[in-house]
């Protein structure tokens, strides 16, 4: 049995605490926020779980293994560090770091301590991503083209980030475990709206090998709210809609190829293909669900997360270098 804390009752909080209480060989035993309102929900809900507003004591309680965090960026790499220090297991919210030189702490202080670190991105635990994932492994879409993503809705406005760590974070994740590779490059540009906040509405071009280009646009301030990937390749083509309630993932058998004439290049004809399309059966089970069993069977058997600690960097990598990109008006950073 792997006795969890976690720290942060806010938005995402009450999902973890959820989950994680009716994960199999896992107990919630404490939760730590700074709000004593948000515990008053925690006891109602949960009469058995000791609460604290003080994160530390869930960090030291020996009867603690492992800390999950769920508050705002700025606190996860010291947060971490104190649970890594303490003897702890983590399991860090998305974005891991506010940085990557916190990151790459983070990475040391975890494998110094020997203790699991893994990170909350909840969308690749999703049948919808790991389906694509297995199509385009297997390469059914045959050479990949282009990568292109809209996560866009009027608010939640965040303070403490911009729109690109708030939302690419999550569309930034789930290219790494599609595609399996860094970008070269990232160039990026975005704008604030409002006085003395972050930016609202971003844009960000990743440039991969052999062509392969990424877009991912995201918006605070849309009226409407989208969640759409679309993957090309010239065999076949990806739809993913988030927010469609049954056919999430939608593949087209369509295609593009140039057919070079006798006469040379300027004889080269382009062909359509044009076929059927096709929606396949996904399983129903909640991600967050899937992720709190893996993070405990990585705990308990010493497991490395899919979600591990280098993938969570490979993120923060992409931000820290689109913010630099955007701050200078999209000219492109190269990503070591």
């Amino acid at each position: 049995m792997v006795n969890v804390g976690v720290i942060g009752y806010g938005y995402w909080g009450p999902n973890l605490v959820r989950n994680f209480a009716e994960t199999k060989d896992a107990k919630v035993v404490c939760v730590s926020d700074r709000k004593e309102d948000r515990l008053t929900l925690v006891q109602s809900r949960f009469p058995y779980i000791k609460v604290t507003q003080d994160p530390m004591e869930l960090i030291n309680d020996p009867l603690v293994d492992a800390v999950i965090i769920s508050t705002p960026v700025s606190t996860h790499y010291d947060l971490a560090s104190k649970a890594f220090k303490a003897g702890k297991h983590v399991l860090v919210e998305k974005p891991m770091t506010g940085s990557v030189e916190e990151g790459e702490k983070l990475l040391e202080e975890s494998a110094r301590a020997k203790k699991t670190l893994m990170v909350d991105h909840t969308f690749i635990y999703t049948p919808a991503v790991i389906k694509i994932k297995e199509m385009v492994g297997k390469g059914d879409l045959g050479r990949l083209l282009y990568y292109d993503s809209v996560r866009v809705n009027l608010g939640l406005f965040q303070h403490d980030v911009n729109v690109l760590w708030d939302l690419a974070v999550h569309d930034l994740s789930i290219m790494d475990f599609i595609l399996g590779e860094q970008p070269a490059e990232v160039s990026a540009t975005g704008v604030a709206h409002l006085n003395g906040q972050p930016q609202d509405v971003a844009y960000i071009t990743c440039y991969l090998q052999n062509n392969l280009i990424a877009h991912f646009h995201v918006n605070w301030m849309a009226p409407v709210k989208v969640r759409r990937t679309l993957i090309g390749g010239d065999r076949q083509m990806i739809v993913y809609d988030d927010l469609e309630p049954s056919e999430k993932i939608k593949v087209y058998d369509k295609g593009v190829s140039l057919n070079e004439g006798p006469e040379g290049v300027y004889q080269m004809l382009v062909s359509y293909r044009s076929g059927d399309m096709w929606a396949p059966h996904l399983a129903t089970t909640e991600a967050l669900k899937t992720e709190a069993a893996h993070f405990i069977d990585c705990v308990t058997n010493g497991k490395t997360p899919q979600t591990n600690g280098e993938m969570g960097l490979r993120v923060v990598k992409i931000l820290e270098a689109a913010d630099t990109s955007m701050a200078n008006r999209g000219q492109p950073v190269h990503i070591l």
